[in-house]
């Protein structure tokens, strides 16, 4: 049975937040209002960082500008953005990390709550074995703006590695796993996992972690993390 190794993305794999950043992305190339657009994703991410974000509401504000593209110019735009946006905030340790496991010979997952239009392509510069992330809902070929399916965020980062190992007849259990992530939004998963690592933790998840006895780990020196609990 393989083992699992989950990572989270955004602040733990990149220095920084992809659906954030898709924000500013969206204002540098006027295709929203600077100001407005920029006030309200100042909120939605405070929100999130403070444990509060309605994930729905941010999802249908993160693709309402594009709703309306053509499948080739939301593609050209995609591509855009990870080259200038994404992937100069991929962290060197973080792809040592991955590929660490990778010759460990564990299943490496990204699990984000960042939905996949975003985070399908910047998923592929780590070359894990499977990406889950909020599903973007479509309807004869447009993008709705809702979410499909079961969000994967807090509790339902947990319900869709369960549905998607069932699914798959992975053979490979949760309770022979490792999870990396950095947000206090994480916890369930984190609980859940066989293994956590606080990654450059905000204040709660620091905490949490403390208390728990979980690694705490920072990805943004220059320090290479041994898979099984050392640093080299």
């Amino acid at each position: 049975m393989r083992r699992l190794a989950l990572f989270d993305l955004d602040n733990t794999l990149l220095a920084g937040d992809s659906d954030h950043a898709w924000g500013e992305f969206l204002i540098s190339r006027k295709l929203v209002d600077a100001d407005s657009h920029r006030r309200a994703n100042e909120a939605f991410y405070a929100d999130y960082l403070a444990g509060e974000l309605d994930i729905h509401a941010w999802m249908a504000f993160t693709l309402a500008p594009i709703r309306q593209f053509s499948a080739a110019r939301r593609e050209a735009l995609l591509a855009d953005f990870v080259e200038e946006r994404a992937r100069p905030m991929v962290l060197e340790a973080g792809l040592a990390l991955v590929a660490e496991h990778r010759r460990a010979g564990d299943l490496c997952l990204i699990i984000t709550a960042t939905n996949d239009l975003i985070t399908q392509p910047i998923a592929e510069l780590f070359g894990v074995d499977a990406l889950l992330a909020t599903e973007a809902d479509w309807v004869d070929g447009a993008i709705t703006g809702r979410i499909r399916g079961v969000p994967c965020f807090r509790e339902g980062k947990v319900a869709r590695l369960r549905d998607w190992l069932a699914r798959g007849g992975i053979d490979a259990d949760s309770a022979n796993s490792v999870f990396y992530s950095d947000s206090i939004n994480d916890l369930p998963l984190l609980e859940h996992a066989g293994e956590a690592v606080a990654v450059d933790p905000d204040d709660r998840l620091r905490q949490t972690a403390r208390e728990r006895g979980w690694r705490i780990i920072s990805l943004r020196g220059n320090q290479i993390v041994n898979v099984r609990g050392n640093c080299a």
